[in-house]
């Protein structure tokens, strides 16, 4: 997947479409600035949702929604972890077969 284009970059092609002449098709600019028309539209979509103008999820809230997802998929980890240490536990204090005898007599004794 190739590098994401600079936010900077992304910035001036919007105002660049969105200040275009009348008549002046999309695919001119995107052309012009090396990029697919599908690209500009997507970038002039979201530019939309980041000014207010659309609805839709920020790149902020897409972030914030990213980092949570991690958050939780490690607790989820930390929880797994924690649940088998004590599953493992609770079976190491569990009376076996090396305890004394059912008699209460010591084995090495008769």
């Amino acid at each position: 997947m190739p590098a994401p284009y600079p936010q900077e970059f992304r910035d001036d092609v919007v105002r660049v479409a969105r200040n275009r002449e009348p008549g002046q098709r999309l695919s001119a600019i995107a052309k012009d600035f090396g990029i697919s028309e599908s690209c500009l539209t997507n970038w002039m979509r979201q530019a939309d949702v980041e000014d207010g103008a659309r609805p839709g999820k920020t790149r902020d809230e897409s972030s914030e929604l990213r980092d949570a997802r991690k958050r939780i998929r490690l607790l989820e980890q930390e929880n797994e972890v924690l649940r088998r240490a004590a599953a493992y536990l609770s079976q190491a204090n569990l009376p076996g077969k090396g305890s004394s005898p059912a008699s209460g007599r010591c084995p090495h004794r008769s």
